[in-house]
């Protein structure tokens, strides 16, 4: 699908060849966000914090073409970036881009370092382009389709979380093997970080100590937890006592740019008078996944995080969603329980307390991230490498997440202004 892109006005300084005459200062390196979507303008920040406070680096912005596209010209303001036009970006010869999808990146005059916007690969879509058949499906992120062009490897590396993920692009597309490096998980780490601050996150979504925070979590897209129905969040809402539960949504960004944020609110406004909590898009939604007693999700990578916390994992959405067989989200699926939609929600919540799966959880938790710990480390040595700087002195170390945001209403279940 062709995606235009309302574009700003093209940009001078600090781009044109004399370049010296304009700039308040003269840097070595030019490196491209190339910005797809918000998800994956959020994992691009975690890859190009690793460069802060090197002035010898130029760091610009772009945004790509997208079929959700929606909300990262907004993102883009927000974050008070260099932001230049897409058709000025494909003519710029930059020293190294980044990226967190693949659309249209061989336009690029640069070498593309490219990551996962999710918890690793583990989505399957239909490899064949419009206008072409469709020979057979492939992982994305992993397969052939999005990896090469008129023969080339497009990406100059590609960034994988886990040492597993290499047998599974070496079946995908072999020939990527050579650019692939494994260099971990940045929210992997961020959700290990903060697992000791877990009273903070419960406070901020509103949880008392006497109340269990059940965190729905839904993917986009017809398959999703949301899009089979709202009878999950409806009954979660309806079915357990107040004193108890707190119950808190956490919805993919795809959701609330797809419909808009006003819709979004809206539709769940009658939910939101009934105790309902709304996390805010606009947040960290790590600080969420830390705070839950109970996590109700679907094949988005939400729920594989989830698997992180020791706390249980229930699905929802639908049982046969496209999924990898091969991938640690298809392996919390195989056990996860799904509730049942004909049998009180409680009971099938406590029952979970004593049913023994936490080694299988730690198990798949483990496949999530080979590095543990390091991702900065090892981005930042991947980067000044591809750069051919030396990097700095200086230790990186991973942050918790910071708190979340929620939705505010100006009464119960009244929308309020974003």
């Amino acid at each position: 699908m062709s995606v235009t892109v309302p574009e700003p006005q093209w940009r001078h300084v600090p781009v044109r060849l004399d370049v010296e005459r304009w700039a308040t200062r003269r840097t070595r390196r030019r490196v491209l966000v190339v910005v797809h979507t918000v998800i994956a303008g959020h994992r691009l920040l975690d890859a190009v914090r690793v460069l802060e406070g090197d002035v010898r680096v130029q760091t610009f912005f772009t945004q790509a073409p997208d079929v959700f596209s929606n909300g990262v010209a907004a993102f883009l303001d927000q974050l008070g970036g260099l932001v230049l036009p897409w058709s000025q970006a494909v003519h710029t010869g930059f020293d190294l881009a980044l990226a967190a999808s693949h659309g249209s990146l061989h336009e690029l005059q640069a070498p593309v370092i490219v990551l996962p916007h999710g918890a690793g690969h583990n989505k399957i879509t239909p490899a064949g382009r419009h206008g072409r058949p469709v020979a057979r499906r492939g992982v994305y992120g992993l397969s052939r389709q999005r990896l090469v062009r008129d023969g080339a490897i497009v990406p100059e590396v590609i960034v994988l979380a886990h040492h597993e993920e290499l047998t599974r692009l070496g079946r995908e597309c072999p020939e990527a093997l050579p650019v692939a490096e494994v260099v971990g998980d940045p929210c992997f780490d961020r959700i290990a970080a903060s697992l000791p601050s877990r009273a903070l996150y419960r406070d901020a979504l509103g949880a008392t100590a006497g109340q269990r925070l059940v965190l729905v979590c839904s993917t986009w897209g017809p398959d999703s937890l949301l899009g089979q129905g709202w009878e999950v969040l409806e009954r979660l809402v309806a079915e357990l006592p107040r004193e108890e539960f707190r119950i808190a949504a956490l919805l993919h960004p795809h959701v609330w740019t797809a419909h808009g944020d006003w819709q979004v609110r809206a539709w769940l406004a009658g939910l939101a008078r009934s105790g309902l909590t709304l996390v805010s898009p606009y947040g960290d939604w790590t600080g969420a996944v830390v705070a839950a007693d109970y996590i109700v999700g679907d094949h988005g990578s939400v729920s594989l995080y989830g698997a992180m916390t020791g706390v249980p994992v229930f699905m929802a959405g639908r049982p046969d969603a496209d999924v990898d067989p091969g991938s640690p989200l298809a392996e919390l699926m195989s056990f996860a329980p799904r509730l049942r939609g004909d049998r009180p929600l409680l009971p099938q919540l406590k029952r979970s307390a004593v049913t023994g799966r936490s080694h299988r959880y730690e198990r798949v938790a483990a496949r999530i991230s080979s590095e543990p710990g390091r991702f900065s480390r090892k981005m930042r040595t991947l980067l000044y490498r591809k750069l051919r700087l030396r990097a700095p002195s200086t230790r990186t170390t991973t942050e918790p997440a910071r708190l979340p945001l929620t939705v505010h209403y100006d009464e119960p279940g009244r929308v309020a202004a974003p």
